[in-house]
C-alpha cells in the first residue's frame, strides 16, 4: 500500500504546479465552448482516473490484509480450503512455492529453442516487426488524439476524447496476446504474488494515459523527443528504487539529451504557438508520463530479479491488472458507452483502435522476441531508429513545421542515445573479456 501512496503522492506533485494555469483555460473553454463536458479538463479527468483505480485497489488491500492477518494460509489439509479457492487466494497474495526440479517446471526449463532460420533472416523479421508495429502505432495515435474525425467543408468534425478508453483497448488485445502465447509455449513455473504486478500496472497505465492525453497539447515530435529523455527520470528512479549506481557516461549522455530536448522545445513554443504547441499542461503530462514508466521499468526489473518469471508471464500479469483498472474506472465514469458510441458513430476510428491495438500487442511480443535473441543493445539501435523515423514520418504527414535549431537538437539526442548504446556495448564486452580471462589466471596460480 506504501507504493501506492508514493504512486499517488507523485501523481499530485505532477499535477498540482499546472492547475493554476490550466484553471485559466479551463473558465475560457466553458466559455467559448458551453456544449463542452467539465469532465473533459484534464486534471479533473485524472483525478476521475485515481478515484476508479482506488475503488479497485483499497478493497484489495483490505482483503489481503485480512487473508494475512487471520491465518487462513497456514491451514493445511483439503477440508480447510487447499481447493481451487485456496489457490487461487495464495497465487494472489503469496505466490507458489519455488521448485528447483525440472519437472515442476523450473526456469531452466523454460530455455528458448534456437530458431532454425539463419540469424541474419531472424533479425531482418524482428526490425520489420518493430519498426512495423510501432511507426503504424505512432502514426495512428497522432490520428486519433490531435485530428477531428466526420470534417468536412460543412462539419468542423470531433475529437475523440477518452484516453482511458484507449488504453483499456490496448491493454485487452495484450492480455489475449500473452495469454495465447502463454498456452502455445513452454514457460518457468510462476512463483511471484499476482498482487505485486499491480503496482507497476498502475504505474504503467497511467504513463500510457499520460502518453495519450499529451497530444491534446504537444506534437507528436515533442512526444517523441520527451520519451528519448526518460532516461533520466529512468536514471533518478533507479536510484530511488534500486539504489543503482550509473557510470559518468551516462550522466554525460543525459545531460545531451537535456540540451537537445530543450533546443527543440523552444524552437517549436516559438513556432507552434496557437496550433499543437508545447504548453504548460503538456509539459507537465509528459513529465507525468516519463515519471511513471520509468517507475514501471525499475519495478519490473526488480520483479525480474527477485521471482524470474519469463517475459511473457510479466505481459500477461501486467496486462491482467490494467484490464482491472481501466475496466473498472471506465465503468464508473460511462467510459464504455462514450467509447463504443464513438467507435458506431465513426467506423475510420474503429479501424484506427483496432489497429493501434493489434500493433501495440504485436510490438510488446517482437520486444520481448528481439531481446532474447538478439540482446538489450541491438534492440534498443531499432528502437532508436524506430524513435528518429517517427519523428521523420509525423513531420511529413501532420506537416509539423521544425526550424535548424530544433533540427539541431533532435540530432544532438540521438547521438547522444546512440553513444550511450555503444558506450554500453563496450562496458559489457570489456566484462565479458575480462571474466573469460579470470580462470585461466586461476589456472596459472594453481601451477604455480
Amino acid at each position: 500500500m506504501a507504493k501506492f501512496i508514493h504512486l499517488i503522492t507523485a501523481v499530485l506533485l505532477i499535477t498540482v504546479p499546472a492547475i493554476s494555469e490550466d484553471v485559466n483555460e479551463f473558465e475560457a473553454a466553458l466559455k467559448d465552448e458551453p456544449k463542452s463536458n467539465w469532465t473533459d479538463f484534464w486534471i479533473i479527468r485524472l483525478a476521475l482516473n485515481l478515484l476508479g483505480y482506488a475503488s479497485v485497489i483499497i478493497p484489495a488491500w483490505l482483503i489481503i490484509r485480512y487473508v494475512r492477518s487471520s491465518g487462513y494460509l497456514d491451514r493445511g489439509g483439503e477440508e480447510n480450503g487447499h481447493g481451487c479457492w485456496f489457490k487461487t487466494v495464495k497465487s494472489c497474495v503469496t505466490g507458489a512455492e519455488q521448485k528447483t526440479s525440472l519437472e515442476e517446471g523450473s526456469t531452466k526449463s523454460s530455455t528458448q529453442d534456437k530458431p532454425k532460420m539463419s540469424r541474419a533472416v531472424l533479425l531482418i523479421l524482428c526490425v520489420a516487426g518493430l519498426q512495423g508495429s510501432y511507426l503504424t502505432w505512432g502514426v495512428l495515435q497522432e490520428r486519433v488524439m490531435a485530428h477531428e474525425y466526420g470534417k468536412d467543408d460543412t462539419n468542423p468534425g470531433e475529437k475523440f476524447k477518452n484516453s482511458q478508453f484507449l488504453v483499456f483497448m490496448n491493454r485487452v488485445l495484450a492480455l489475449s496476446a500473452a495469454g495465447l502465447v502463454m498456452m502455445l509455449t513452454k514457460q518457468p513455473r510462476h512463483v511471484a504474488p499476482l498482487y505485486k504486478y499491480s503496482y507497476c500496472s498502475l504505474s504503467n497505465i497511467l504513463s500510457s494515459w499520460c502518453q495519450y492525453e499529451a497530444l491534446k497539447f504537444v506534437s507528436f515530435p515533442t512526444q517523441v523527443l520527451a520519451k528519448a529523455s526518460k532516461i533520466i527520470p529512468v536514471m533518478l528512479m533507479g536510484k530511488v528504487v534500486s539504489s543503482k549506481s550509473y557510470e559518468y557516461y551516462e550522466y554525460f549522455t543525459a545531460g545531451m539529451i537535456s540540451v537537445g530536448v530543450t533546443m527543440f522545445l523552444l524552437t517549436q513554443g516559438k513556432e507552434d504557438t496557437g496550433n499543437t504547441a508545447t504548453t504548460i499542461s503538456g509539459v507537465v503530462i509528459l513529465v507525468g508520463y516519463m515519471t511513471f514508466d520509468s517507475f514501471t521499468s525499475n519495478w519490473q526489473a526488480e520483479l525480474y530479479k527477485q521471482y524470474s518469471m519469463s517475459s511473457i508471464q510479466m505481459m500477461f500479469g501486467v496486462n491482467l491488472f490494467s484490464c482491472i483498472f481501466t475496466s473498472w474506472a471506465l465503468l464508473e465514469q460511462g467510459g464504455f458507452v462514450e467509447g463504443i458510441s464513438f467507435m458506431l458513430k465513426y467506423s475510420t476510428f474503429m479501424f484506427h483502435v483496432s489497429l493501434i491495438s493489434i500493433c501495440s500487442a504485436t510490438g510488446q511480443l517482437f520486444i520481448f522476441y528481439t531481446i532474447s535473441q538478439f540482446g538489450a543493445v541491438v534492440f534498443t539501435i531499432i528502437m532508436t531508429t524506430r524513435q528518429a523515423i517517427a519523428i521523420f514520418l509525423s513531420c511529413i504527414i501532420y506537416g509539423h513545421p521544425v526550424s535548424v535549431s530544433g533540427f539541431l537538437g533532435i540530432m544532438v539526442v540521438f547521438v547522444a542515445l546512440f553513444l550511450k548504446v555503444y558506450a554500453t556495448a563496450k562496458k559489457k564486452s570489456a566484462k565479458a573479456k575480462q571474466a573469460s580471462q579470470a580462470p585461466s589466471q586461476t589456472i596459472d596460480s594453481n601451477k604455480v
